[in-house]
């Protein structure tokens, strides 16, 4: 390990033993620190790596139950916590992402831009070359919905496993309340939003050379929905009412209630109208059709500040700083009582 060495690189394991070595052997020296999390991978892909890789920058780390993707990386990323690391990056072990692209996506952390990066297959039409046609539909998708509940409207390619955080925002969030499985990306970035964390994409082009997926699209769609909603009302009600309330919260709160208003009213009196047969006065329409104008107005007034409201500051630097004082405070604390 060379003594500029900044990043820590975290890959999470399971049936990846035929591509993990490569993997491995293409990390260039600018990382320091390989924590390979087998997760209880029926193909002993833990062991294997230690057999067989002589690496000294490799820890092994092995799960005893499976806990998913999201659950082998926060594995990782705890004991990456620990190193000297600035920027934590996370690889997948089935060769689909190049490792020779580990310090361009840690890149705008550890020049102090960002907190959080990741990668975007879509950036040029060119990258999405060899994709799969379902999952550019299903990315595109995500992509809105994943905007909505996280709060980072200016991110696509929410799925995108190939990330970088800094270390001093892992020791702040609440590891253990994110999701363990497939929505463990898209629940990440709803936490940092908490954190008010810059987060950035970075282009990549995805390697697809037959590696098979374990995500079942079909099988995920109900716990993404699910999972997108619940981090809506989540990321609205915290952000609008208990920690900035503001006009936006007016807007969105009065314009809901208007909409709703107008659409019930105007279907009671278009169900009223077909039973009597009699058609709806002028003004019994724009009784209805004014609530809804006006709330669909308010709403997109709210998305417009919810979009410009999107964390621009990197907040890593002020997390160290207050890190580093508590640290210093419990020395001091611990030198007196002695």
């Amino acid at each position: 390990m060379t003594p500029d060495c900044r990043i820590a690189v975290v890959i999470p394991s399971f049936l990846v033993r035929d591509q993990i070595l490569q993997v491995i052997a293409g990390i260039g020296q600018e990382v320091g620190w390989i924590y390979v999390v087998d997760d209880a991978c029926p193909e002993q892909t833990g062991a294997w790596v230690r057999e067989r890789c002589r690496d000294p920058r490799v820890v092994v780390v092995t799960h005893a139950h499976n806990q998913g993707v999201g659950g082998a990386t926060l594995t990782g990323y705890r004991h990456a916590i620990a190193s000297g690391a600035d920027a934590v990056v996370k690889l997948d072990g089935d060769g689909q992402m190049d490792p020779a692209l580990i310090l361009r996506i840690a890149g705008p952390l550890l020049a102090g831009q960002a907190d959080y990066a990741k990668g975007n297959r879509f950036h040029r039409l060119a990258f999405t070359r060899g994709m799969p046609w379902l999952r550019l539909a299903g990315n595109a998708l995500l992509s809105f919905m994943t905007k909505l509940s996280s709060g980072y409207w200016q991110i696509t390619d929410p799925t995108n496993g190939f990330t970088a955080i800094r270390r001093e925002l892992l020791a702040e969030l609440e590891l253990e309340r994110i999701t363990r499985r497939y929505f463990f990306e898209s629940d990440l970035l709803y936490h940092l939003n908490q954190l008010r964390a810059v987060v950035v994409d970075v282009p990549m082009q995805a390697r697809y050379e037959g590696e098979p997926s374990s995500l079942r699209p079909l099988g995920v769609i109900g716990p993404f929905l699910r999972g997108h909603l619940h981090n809506t009302m989540r990321r609205v009600g915290y952000s609008y009412l208990l920690r900035g309330f503001s006009v936006a919260s007016i807007e969105l709160g009065l314009g809901a209630l208007l909409l709703l208003a107008g659409t019930v009213f105007g279907l009671w009196q278009w169900m009223a109208s077909s039973d009597s047969g009699v058609p709806a006065t002028a003004g019994t329409v724009m009784l209805a059709a004014l609530p809804v104008i006006v709330g669909v107005q308010m709403l997109l007034s709210w998305l417009n500040f919810d979009v410009a409201a999107e964390p621009r500051l990197p907040v890593h630097a002020l997390l160290g700083d207050r890190q580093s004082s508590q640290s210093d405070n419990g020395s001091t604390e611990k030198k007196n009582a002695g």
